[in-house]
């Protein structure tokens, strides 16, 4: 008796699917622009409101906590399912556009919390949906095609920096570009993006299952991978501009130096070129597999938080190397996370996983960000970045655990 061949999975043979990667590559990218839009300017702001470290940090801790309550509420209102994707990219590009252009007139701390906190809870209907969406037109390649999406997002976060080099670019000019951004992109998405062949079965958030997630021991390992990532990533791309500002100045004795077009570009720089760090991972990852690819680079990024400290008050020549790569490590992983997390709990519990592991993820690099001002007020910004290596560390015992775990599950079951 013959048994029956179960046939391969289709390969990706789709004319179109790398115009629409590109055209939600290039979406994705002006529409992340609000992230740090007002971070950006935040030294600006610290100057006309005689803002604290701690309050600066605020400015970019209120982004984290809008996309968690953004996550939240599009997840129990099953908006995903509900709402065709690229519509909702739309209308959220479209209302974070809004939400961030107050940052730009408005003359009061408070307000500008407001603004930024608005930001961040439209921008949950931007990031996630854009790697659904390219993950309808990739199988065989979908690593790369969602590794492309992060890279993308992450030069978009990256770019108000680059505007704010400009000579005499101001809050006005930096905000009101990262709004034109987004709704350029909402545009784009709007008007020519369609579906791919692939689509998604629904996956709705429930609340009853919420406990039996947490119970499993592979969905505990896999997000603690994620989380040890997501403790170094957002706090380094907060405070790496700060650090960079600073560390000029004391090099050249000219305070002078941190607000100069040199440290916002060479920030731009370091964060931008997780963009392609996002793409080596995911060629990376379809290659060698995601937890080697992940393990890899958190030992990286960890090793650079702990030698960045010794470039600082250095020339350049130290500094930029050890930036560039801490910044093309410390990305390069992150798309992988959420496979990770899907393939430790079954179909039907994949919405609320993953849910559950993205809002704990955001709510954990809010205690990270405002770590970072009192340490450097007690042992100064060449101490200020070794303890995010922690992160890293345990995500790497986490992600082997996991990998042994399943070893011996995969063995047992062959027995």
């Amino acid at each position: 008796m013959t048994l029956p061949v179960t046939p391969a999975p289709p390969l990706d043979t789709h004319p179109d699917r790398w115009r629409m990667l590109w055209l939600l590559a290039v979406a994705e990218l002006l529409g992340m622009s609000l992230w740090f839009s007002g971070s950006a300017v935040a030294p600006i702001l610290q100057v006309r409101w005689q803002l604290s470290s701690e309050q600066v940090g605020w400015i970019t801790t209120l982004v984290q906590l809008g996309f968690v309550a953004g996550t939240a509420v599009s997840a129990v209102l099953n908006l995903a399912d509900i709402v065709p994707a690229h519509r909702l990219f739309a209308v959220c590009a479209l209302l974070g556009a809004v939400a961030n252009a107050g940052l730009a007139f408005t003359d009061n701390f408070t307000t500008a919390l407001c603004s930024r906190f608005a930001a961040g809870f439209f921008l949950a209907g931007v990031y996630p949906p854009a790697m659904k969406m390219a993950a309808t037109w990739f199988r065989a390649r979908r690593g790369l095609a969602v590794g492309t999406v992060v890279g993308a997002l992450t030069i978009g976060k990256a770019g108000p920096y680059l505007v704010h080099a400009l000579p005499g670019a101001g809050v006005v000019p930096v905000v009101l570009t990262a709004s034109a951004g987004a709704t350029a992109a909402a545009l784009i998405v709007l008007l020519c993006y369609r579906d791919g062949p692939y689509p998604f079965a629904p996956r709705p958030f429930t609340w009853g299952l919420v406990s039996s997630v947490i119970r499993n021991r592979e969905w505990r390992l896999a997000s603690g991978g994620y989380f040890g990532h997501m403790a170094e990533l957002y706090c380094f791309w907060t405070w790496i501009p700060a650090f960079i500002a600073a560390s000029l100045s004391a090099h050249s004795g000219s305070a002078m130096a941190a607000s100069s077009g040199e440290a916002s570009l060479i920030a731009f720089g370091v964060i931008a070129v997780g963009g392609i760090g996002c793409i080596w991972g995911g060629l990376a990852s379809d290659r060698i597999g995601r937890e080697r690819l992940v393990m890899w680079a958190m030992a990286v990024s960890g090793t650079c938080a702990v030698l960045i400290g010794l470039t600082f008050g250095r020339s350049v020549w130290f500094l930029v190397p050890v930036a560039l790569v801490w910044g093309f490590f410390v990305i390069a992983d992150s798309a992988q996370f959420s496979v990770l997390v899907t393939e430790s709990v079954p179909p039907h519990a994949v919405g609320t996983a993953l849910t559950v592991q993205t809002s704990l993820g955001f709510l954990l690099t809010t205690v990270t960000i405002q770590a970072v001002p009192p340490v450097v007020r007690w042992v100064g910004w060449s101490l200020a970045f070794p303890m995010l290596a922690l992160g890293p560390a345990a995500g790497i015992w986490s992600i082997r655990t996991l990998l042994r775990q399943r070893h011996t599950r995969v063995t047992a079951s062959a027995v």
